[in-house]
Order: C-alpha cells, then structure tokens, then sequence
C-alpha cells in the first residue's frame, strides 16, 4: 500500500512498501503520484526491480544519451571530444527515436545513411559501438529493458553489406622538406 503525504512545498510524497522492498519519490502533483505508485507496486508483484521515476519516463534514444553523459560526468569522466562527438551526431538521425523501436533494421538503416553521408566503415564501426555502450550502459546501470542484441545483429548486418570494416586505405604523402 502506497502512503500519499503532502508537503510544505505543495509538492506530493509518496512511499510504495511492498515485499519488504522500499521506495519513494516527489511529484507535484498527487495524480502523477497515484499513477507511479500503482505502477511500482506492479512491478514489485512482478519480481521486478522498480525504477526511479526520473528514470522511468525516459522514452527516446536521445534521452538516453544524456543519461549516459550525466552519469559519466557526475563520476568525473566526462566524454572527450572523438566519444562527445558520436552522441550528438545521432539525436540528429535516431535521437528522436523512441527506445522500443530502436530495432536491428532502424540500425541498419542508420548505418547506411551514414555511410551514403561518406562516413568510412571505422567511423559507422565507432558510431554503432557507441549505439551499443549506451544501451548496454541504461540496462546495466538503470535497468532499464532495453535490448543490445540489435545492435550486435546490426553491426553482423552491416558488415556483410560492406557498409563496416576496417578503415580504408589512403595513400601516404610525402612532401619534400628543405
């Protein structure tokens, strides 16, 4: 049973004990309360780990992205420039994208405009494990049911239609110094 408390801020408290599991959060409004607290409870029934609410209304890849970016900062590793600029790429293309339907051939299909923009095969290969460390890094640390085997059927995929591979092959330079 939920306990529903009303804070000097106006603010709602609500704590779901349930199966000697305990949690709680703040909204601001009592109805948003109700709906989470019956949906934790749920998932408690369930054998499922409940979710912080924050975490649970996450719905794009996008969102994903700057959950990643803020955990890593908050633990004092922030991304550097070559992993910063992978992350911000793809909201242009599938950062709207709603998590459910981040499957193996909205992948593909994000492979192959990449390499028809000239990505070469080692920037599609970076851009797609980073795809991968975000999903991988949402499940792990958040818990959230987001698959990874997309990914990985996607990268398989992409390989074998020649859009990723090792990097290509340029021709050295030499200029002749004074």
């Amino acid at each position: 049973m939920a306990t529903y408390t009303k804070l000097s801020s106006g603010s709602w408290r609500v704590q779901v004990r349930r199966k000697g599991r305990y949690i709680s959060e703040t909204f601001l409004r009592r109805d948003d309360a109700r709906r989470w607290a019956t949906e934790t409870e749920r998932q408690v029934d369930r054998g499922e780990t409940p979710t912080k609410s924050r975490i649970a209304r996450l719905k794009t890849f996008g969102e994903l992205i700057d959950l990643h970016i803020d955990d890593m900062c908050d633990v004092g590793k922030s991304p550097r420039r070559s992993k910063a600029a992978g992350p911000r790429y793809a909201p242009k293309t599938s950062g709207k994208c709603n998590i459910a339907a981040l499957d193996r051939e909205r992948l593909i299909r994000f492979g192959r405009d990449c390499a028809a923009q000239g990505a070469g095969p080692m920037t599609l290969g970076i851009d797609i494990g980073l795809v991968k460390l975000i999903l991988s890094h949402a499940a792990a640390v958040h818990d959230l049911p987001v698959k990874v085997e997309p990914v990985d059927l996607a990268r398989i995929a992409l390989k074998r239609l020649a859009s990723l591979g090792k990097a290509i092959k340029r021709a050295l330079t030499t200029t002749a110094r004074p």
